[in-house]
């Protein structure tokens, strides 16, 4: 009798070991795979998110759960990437989503989702306009924010203004070109409030949009107002189209500030444009492989240098954009800080579940692979959701190098400002 006993109790305890270690979580991963976009850092984006999913499944999971993810392109166009959000909600019955790389994707695909009480993980999507006055629930972005890519750019002028180029900063010039959509209109909306804020002259705010075939009137307003400075926010073929008809044209700059994006994806403007794109300047969260592994929390710096050794092995490039780091960075914040306190302190993976526990993560500054630390918004604030500890840097690229500028404390080397004569953009 009981051995009996003791044979079904074991036999119990087999099922609910094999029970456990077959619980899984499933995400719908959204990334656009294919079109203008996934060359524009979507899918360095997609592989960062990957890889953390593999890296973090290869050591069993998170608290008994394995990761099963179901990717889905949203194919460079936001019909698609509402109509995924859908599907994955809907049919796929996925568990939460997770990804997406446009901020004209993520506005929508954010509200969907929370009116569908469906927890979004928003990984590389900047738009302030995401969270502003919205009150999400359940949608959380421990990404940088579009205010703060403006922010950074005109700081980092203002504090170079005297010393770099010889001027105060309310002579010195500035225009700001954005694509119109979310994304660009957030950053420079930024641009606009922190550089006037400054003091800084701010003589033409223009924008277009993304699929223009023609940027030559913008180039020959920006002639006319003969700024110092452009600060351009911009996907990927309208930089290309931007840059080749300032060429044509004739168009010069003390110094031109991207804004993520296309500007991160620095070896495809420079397979086009050569030196010219040399010294070009990018705002954006710092790629994890540029950081001092010493200034942030024990063993991030390993998990840093497998992030870059699986890309290169899939890629075979030198540049390691920093859309890779945004992608993997905050996967990695899930489903090592939010996704196991979810489950021991709040009981499973449901939406109410993740929700809590992404309220009360803490990530001191140095507790992430990019440098920033991870508190968010509570309910009722104007940002709810959104991470308060996230911070840009200012980059400028030279050849295979990316250099960090600004801020003091992460500088890696001093800015090159104004452009050099010689150089294709100088205006020197």
């Amino acid at each position: 009798m009981i051995q009996r006993f003791l044979a079904a109790a074991a036999l119990a305890l087999l099922a609910s070991v094999s029970f456990a270690q077959t619980k899984e979580i499933k995400i719908g991963v959204i990334y656009d795979l294919t079109g203008p976009l996934a060359a524009g850092g979507s899918y360095a984006g997609y592989l960062g998110t990957k890889y953390a999913i593999d890296m973090i499944n290869e050591k069993g999971g998170v608290g008994g759960y394995r990761i099963k993810p179901i990717y889905a392109d949203a194919q460079s166009k936001p019909e698609v990437a509402i109509n995924e959000t859908t599907r994955l909600i809907e049919q796929e019955k996925v568990d939460m989503l997770m990804g997406v790389f446009s901020s004209a994707h993520c506005v929508p695909m954010s509200q969907k989702a929370d009116a569908a009480k469906r927890f979004f993980w928003a990984n590389i999507c900047v738009a302030s306009s995401v969270f502003k006055d919205k009150n999400l629930k359940y949608v959380f972005r421990a990404q940088v924010h579009s205010d703060q890519h403006g922010w950074a750019s005109c700081t980092f002028l203002a504090e170079q203004a005297k010393a770099k180029l010889g001027k105060e900063p309310k002579d010195l010039k500035v225009a700001v070109i954005y694509e119109d959509g979310p994304y660009g209109a957030g950053v420079a909306a930024g641009n606009e409030a922190t550089c006037k804020s400054l003091g800084l002259q701010v003589v033409l705010k223009e924008g277009y949009a993304a699929t223009s075939p023609d940027l030559s009137p913008l180039v020959t307003k920006l002639k006319r107002a003969r700024a110092d400075v452009i600060l351009h926010t911009g996907y990927n073929p309208d930089i290309t189209l931007f840059l080749r008809q300032s060429k044509e044209q004739g168009l010069k700059w003390s110094a031109l500030i991207g804004h993520g994006a296309g500007y991160g994806q620095f070896d495809k403007l420079f397979a086009t444009f050569k030196d010219d794109a040399n010294l070009i300047y990018n705002v954006d969260p710092v790629a994890a492989q540029l950081l001092d592994p010493k200034s942030l929390a024990a063993g991030l710096g390993d998990v840093t240098k497998e992030m870059v050794r699986r890309y290169k092995a899939d890629v075979k490039g030198d540049e390691v954009p920093p859309h890779l780091s945004m992608g993997f960075n905050q996967a990695w914040i899930f489903f090592t800080d939010v996704m196991p306190r979810a489950i021991k302190n709040h009981g499973g993976i449901d939406s109410e579940s993740l929700r809590k526990a992404a309220l009360e993560t803490d990530i001191p500054v140095g507790g992430t692979i990019q440098g920033y630390g991870v508190k968010f918004f509570p309910p009722g604030t104007q940002m709810a959701g959104q991470n308060e500890r996230s911070s840009p840097v200012v980059m400028q690229y030279s050849g295979n190098d990316t250099f960090i500028v600004w801020p003091a404390a992460l500088k890696t080397r001093d800015a090159a400002l104004p452009l050099p004569r010689g150089h294709g953009f100088s205006n020197q």
